[in-house]
């Protein structure tokens, strides 16, 4: 696979995680009694929270990794199965456990929490997003990471344009429409999840090729 195929296949997978349209509702439900501007500044905080948290993932993953002792594919059998799971959710319209559990759903409904937390981290850059992101980075040196930074600018991009078009959004789409968006993406990530552990596995164990 080419170059460019890799980094538009990351640009697919990362979009296919974060799914702005599933927290098109809850950013709605968060800034229900805000006013415009507020719901702006907010979707510029999401949107800004979400590029360091990956950017710092991209330029620190690996490190950590190894300080872990952790091996690359051992973590791509891992991120896949994340991946996998949080696929299986997105195909029945759910935001699931790997993104946010129980409790921090209750205590965002409760209004305990609000804005960045848990909109940001962990429903948009959580397990998922963050561990594609290290497995991406560990293809290459400082340029290579440099591309995979522009394409989480270019994803959180599209991220942020979502949030700010919000109360556009979801009334034309719908409930239905929402959720025909999350189950195509979780399709897509499902396909992308698999081909992931199948590539680590095949590194863990040789005889499998």
């Amino acid at each position: 696979m080419s170059a460019y195929q890799e980094y538009l296949r990351y640009i697919v997978t990362l979009m296919a995680v974060l799914d702005p349209f599933l927290a098109v509702p809850i950013f709605l439900s968060v800034t229900a009694l805000s006013d415009e501007g507020s719901r702006h500044r907010l979707a510029n905080v999401v949107t800004l929270t979400v590029f360091v948290v990956l950017g710092g993932a991209a330029i620190f993953g690996e490190s950590l990794l190894k300080i872990v002792g952790t091996s690359i594919p051992a973590f791509q059998v891992g991120g896949g199965l994340v991946l996998l799971l949080m696929a299986l959710a997105m195909l029945n319209a759910q935001a699931g456990g790997m993104r946010q559990s129980r409790a921090e759903a209750e205590e965002l409904e409760s209004g305990a929490l609000s804005g960045v937390v848990p909109l940001a981290v962990p429903l948009l850059a959580g397990p998922g997003a963050i561990s594609t992101t290290i497995i991406a980075a560990q293809a290459g040196g400082i340029a290579h990471v440099g591309v995979l930074l522009l394409c989480i600018a270019i994803v959180c991009l599209i991220l942020w344009w979502v949030l700010r078009i919000a109360d556009a959004v979801a009334p034309r789409m719908g409930t239905t429409g929402l959720n025909i968006a999350t189950r195509l993406l979780g399709l897509l990530l499902a396909a992308i999840a698999i081909e992931t552990m199948s590539d680590g596995l095949k590194e863990l164990f040789p005889g499998l090729t």
